[in-house]
């Protein structure tokens, strides 16, 4: 269902990307050298599947949430850019359908810095849509096991696949509103209980976010 979203919203941003012929002319628009600095907010959807525990069964769920997003992208022409993305986001984490039933796991902490090269389309444009691609490294940290059937645990970092798309508008002078939705492929191993059971799960988390930006 949220893969539904996340199409939906490629598809807003191509519709969007349509109409920038007929946008007014921002000026110098995005050009190399610059420098832009966004701030977002931004909604976290894990796509948990694939999961495996060992020892009770079923598979392993993580919540959605809100937070705060910086990113920073600088341009080596006036179309190719490089973005690095930082937040740090909070997840509470469950298993379904175990032995046990429904078991909550706890919370856990990630901080995933991510870097993408982009291809802005019409970068002079009042309307200038993006797409990218790359990597992220998502740390798993202040993790707080729900005690009761899990005591503790423990979850491995990792590396995943990031693409992206994404459209600028500019609003004044150097200010611009920003949409970007990001699709992050990301597994990791949970191991609770000093081992005792492990899960292991392609958390794989649909980022959508809108902000304001200003170019440098």
């Amino acid at each position: 269902m949220r893969r539904a979203y996340f199409a939906t919203a490629l598809l807003g941003l191509c519709l969007a990307a349509g109409g920038a012929a007929m946008a007014a002319d921002p000026g110098e628009g995005k050009s190399a050298g610059d420098l832009m600095v966004r701030l977002r907010g931004i909604g976290v959807l894990p796509q948990a599947s694939d999961g495996s525990v060992t020892g009770i069964g079923g598979h392993v769920d993580a919540s959605d949430t809100v937070e705060p997003e910086a990113d920073f992208t600088y341009f080596f022409t006036d179309n190719i850019a490089a973005e690095f993305i930082a937040a740090v986001t909070r997840h509470s984490i469950s298993a379904s359908g175990t032995a046990l039933g429904n078991v909550s796991v706890g919370k856990v902490s990630l901080l995933p810095p991510t870097l993408t090269a982009q291809y802005h389309f019409m970068p002079k444009s009042c309307i200038s849509p993006y797409l990218g691609a790359g990597i992220n490294y998502t740390w798993f940290f202040d993790s707080s096991p729900a005690g009761g059937t899990v005591t503790s645990a423990r979850y491995d970092d990792n590396f995943g696949a990031v693409i992206q798309a994404g459209l600028d508008y500019n609003v004044a002078d150097r200010w611009y509103l920003n949409l970007d939705v990001k699709q992050v492929f990301l597994s990791t191993t949970a191991t609770l209980n000093g081992g005792a059971i492990k899960a292991k799960t392609d958390l794989n988390p649909t980022i959508v976010g809108l902000g304001v930006g200003y170019r440098f």
